[in-house]
């Protein structure tokens, strides 16, 4: 069965037109098309995948992951609008380059070849794992977790009818419904086969597809993500940032999980959030404090909100619900040194109104993203007007950030050597 899949992948790959062809964006046309016309079904599909994962006794924060209802119709919508205008617009062109002998030298960009994504509870990401990779020229292997197994036998559905009308091989995109944990780390090992693995979940999983893959891999998942205020933060700006860090999708990969406080803006900064206790969703916010907070924090926080204290595991803990932890620290080292401990290299944040601490956090602060007086759901490609993304990736090669339609090409070297030589002399 694998052979049979990697086979009509690869057979996809080189039947597909080239990079900025007209079916790529009649195909993302006719998929928000298909999915819009099937709406019913992919509620319907998801409904079942839900109600098996309550039978099953997920717990709840998985469950908001499987969930794929008109909340998310709206989302749909702008991922294909905003693909298509991408496409309109044209990837960018290769500087070209004169050698010797007027030899002229320019990049011209190539699909990465066959994607493989494995994920987990996320329908939205069937969508989106199919879409960028697909644009770009990639056929891409699709195997999400057996929680939405109904939706995706669904949506691979929708994806193959919106690839065949478009004129494109109905392969570039395969949901890899039969295939088991056996099969799965039997396909990790088929870099002959497939060019790029796409892991897209908790450390667990990433850390899983490493130790049993020799595919070349664009990491993208869980972030545990720090904000630090500094003694001479705005505590009205601090709280705004934590708060839209945290909340809403605390479960994200870019949510917020700890708040550094120096120790000189703590009072003002647990003061300062007070005020906002009584907000509706700032009310489902557990707050894990440590020892040096615990004796601070005001009344009006303890009768609002749900106050703990904080653990030794709490730190570096992707909690994937409503709950920040809120840790006093000494200075500017005192964070840097717990952000390299228990930061995964995803996004960091620091408040700060010295230009000379928000540079010397950038410089010292080994991350994805380090982001200066914003909030740290800003690392993310539309809204930081990238283009829209797969993933955001931490590994190191070929793209560390926001993984957009281009960084889904790789390149060759077109060179019109005009009669050029290297060694012999006319």
């Amino acid at each position: 069965m694998l052979d049979d899949v990697l086979r009509a992948a690869r057979a996809a790959t080189d039947q597909a037109p080239p990079v900025g062809d007209p079916a790529y964006r009649r195909f993302v046309g006719t998929l928000g098309e298909v999915v819009e016309g099937n709406w019913d079904r992919i509620e319907e599909a998801n409904a079942r995948d839900v109600a098996a994962g309550r039978r099953r006794g997920l717990p709840e924060p998985l469950l908001r992951r499987i969930h794929f209802t008109a909340a998310q119709r709206p989302r749909v919508t702008a991922l294909t609008t905003a693909v298509a205008d991408e496409l309109d617009r044209g990837l960018p062109a290769g500087r070209e380059y004169e050698g010797i002998g007027g030899a002229l030298a320019r990049r011209v960009r190539r699909p990465l070849g066959v994607l493989l994504m494995i994920y987990e509870a996320r329908p939205t990401v069937t969508l989106d794992g199919a879409v960028l990779p697909i644009c770009a020229g990639n056929a891409v292997l699709l195997r999400g977790g057996t929680e939405i197994a109904e939706t995706n036998a669904v949506l691979g559905e929708l994806l193959t009818r919106a690839l065949t009308e478009a004129g494109l091989p109905g392969a570039l995109a395969q949901v890899l419904a039969g295939v088991d944990r056996a099969g799965l780390r039997e396909l990790l090992r088929r870099d002959d086969a497939v060019d790029v693995l796409l892991p897209r979940g908790g450390p667990s999983l990433v850390d899983w597809c490493r130790a049993t893959s020799r595919i070349p891999m664009i990491v993208g998942g869980g972030g545990v993500n720090h904000q630090y205020v500094h003694a001479d933060a705005d505590p009205d700006l601090a709280v705004r940032l934590v708060l839209d860090g945290k909340l809403p999708e605390p479960e994200g990969c870019t949510a917020l999980e700890m708040a550094l406080l120096h120790d000189a803006v703590a009072d003002r900064f647990l003061r300062t959030l007070a005020k906002h206790a009584d907000a509706p969703d700032v009310r489902a916010l557990t707050l894990r404090v440590d020892d040096a907070i615990a004796g601070r924090v005001p009344p009006e926080l303890t009768e609002a909100l749900t106050v703990e204290p904080l653990t030794e595991a709490d730190d570096g803990r992707e909690f994937l619900g409503p709950t920040l932890a809120v840790r006093a620290v000494a200075g500017l080292d005192a964070a840097v040194e717990h952000v390299a401990r228990y930061g995964t290299g995803h996004t960091e944040g620091i408040v700060t109104g010295s230009p000379r601490v928000a540079d010397e956090y950038c410089r010292r602060v080994d991350a994805a993203a380090v982001v200066v007086n914003g909030s740290v759901r800003l690392h993310d490609g539309p809204s930081l007007g990238i283009g829209t993304e797969i993933a955001i990736s931490t590994g190191r090669l070929h793209v560390r950030g926001p993984v957009t339609l281009s960084d889904l090409t790789t390149s060759s070297w077109r060179v019109e050597g005009n009669g050029a030589v290297r060694f012999r002399t006319p």
